[in-house]
């Protein structure tokens, strides 16, 4: 079969995110091969079960019945009096599951092959925004999101993948000028995790950097139409809630009642107490321990260091951009401001158990790592080459949530 040019230079222009995506299953594979699973069995990375935490069950329950909420003592007579269900849990990857395993393939199975779509889909919408060429910049910089700190959970029954292919996609739209391209992914975003509501600020505040060859009253009514789409997600949200359980506030009670969670909190008081959660003391599996286990079951707080670091790198990047080029793309706007926006949401919203998973959201601040320097960038791939290591041998373990 003879090939023109064209199609040959597409085929090598798409190989790099390609490569990426398998050098992130070797990587968790190797990380897996190390661990043990939380009842000291070994892990076998490629079954479903080693992807399955507990919000994991939630997912499917959602994706195979729909939503369910109950008094939790109506089943179960020694549980305290609290409301039981999955009605915390957003409805855009359980849909998807749902879609996918009308092909034939179970839930579980469905829940894995929308998960690693996603993740190769983050790999080659980030490569476009990079330029989709290689260079030493782009190359590090691929590197970086193979092993992005929390990345373990891109590969897990988990919908941060597909909430952050979202806001790649929402990025890519702004960053293209395409109001239906923004307020999809901004939508996608929103309905499948909370933290996907960072894109409806961004799409707000998107008229003070984007649609520049409109004037400003067409810019604001893009900006303001692109976050209403977008959040109309969690209208959708509401309403298979609400089919299913005949109450409008459905998730705020659940919320409310089971998890003390609804309020708004103050960030560095929370990130404190999210930086003493004890999970070694609460998980830690019986036992004698591989070496990277026993050195993992703490990795929750270097991930905050790193995840910090991430951040205050991202933000230095833009500075001296502005302060040198006076100016940054459409795109690397979009991704400081969300890159900033996901580390402060589950400190203000009170994620005590989950920030580490819902930080990996952050790869979208990857379009700036390219704009770094090597003397930047390397550093940075070795903490986070690091980083992954451990925090995902704590996922294997079963320490983590």
């Amino acid at each position: 079969m003879i090939r023109s040019p064209r199609t040959a230079g597409r085929l090598r222009a798409a190989l790099p995110p390609v490569i990426a995506w398998l050098v992130s299953q070797l990587v968790t594979w190797a990380v897996a091969r190390a661990s043990v699973a939380g009842d000291g069995s070994p892990v076998a990375y490629w079954s479903t079960a080693a992807r399955r935490r507990w919000d994991s069950e939630h997912y499917l329950s959602i994706a195979r019945g729909g939503y369910e909420m109950f008094r939790c003592r109506d089943r179960y007579a020694n549980f305290p009096d609290v409301i039981c269900g999955n009605v915390a849990w957003f409805p855009g990857y359980p849909m998807a599951v749902r879609a996918v395993s009308g092909t034939g393939l179970s839930y579980e199975l469905s829940a894995v092959v929308v998960t690693e779509a996603a993740l190769l889909g983050m790999f080659a919408v980030l490569w476009w925004l990079l330029g989709a060429v290689l260079t030493r910049a782009t190359a590090l910089t691929l590197a970086v999101a193979a092993v992005f700190p929390g990345g373990v959970y891109f590969h897990a029954v988990f919908p941060i993948a597909l909430a952050t292919l979202a806001l790649l996609v929402c990025v890519a739209g702004l960053g293209r000028g395409s109001w239906w391209a923004a307020a999809a992914g901004g939508f996608v975003a929103v309905a499948c995790h909370p933290v996907g509501a960072v894109a409806v600020v961004l799409l707000l505040s998107s008229a003070l950097f984007a649609w520049r060859g409109d004037p400003w009253p067409r810019r604001w009514a893009k900006a303001g139409l692109s976050a209403a789409a977008a959040g109309c997600g969690v209208l959708w949200a509401k309403w298979l809630m609400w089919q299913a359980t005949d109450r409008w506030d459905a998730y705020e009670t659940i919320q409310r009642s089971s998890y003390g969670q609804g309020d708004l909190h103050e960030p560095f008081a929370e990130m404190a107490r999210a930086y003493r959660v004890p999970f070694r003391d609460w998980y830690t599996p019986e036992g004698d321990l591989p070496w990277l286990v026993g050195h993992a079951l703490g990795a929750h707080r270097p991930q905050l260091w790193v995840n910090t670091a991430f951040v205050l790198l991202v933000v230095a990047t833009a500075v001296v951009l502005l302060v040198r080029e006076r100016r940054l793309s459409v795109a690397e706007w979009a991704a400081l401001v969300l890159t900033v926006a996901v580390f402060l949401v589950p400190f203000v919203a009170g994620a005590q158990m989950s920030w580490y998973r819902n930080h990996a959201q952050m790869f979208v601040g990857l379009v700036l790592v390219r704009r770094m320097s090597p003397w930047v960038q390397v550093p940075l791939l070795a903490a986070c080459a690091v980083q992954y290591a451990l925090l995902g041998a704590m996922f294997f373990a079963g320490v983590l949530v």
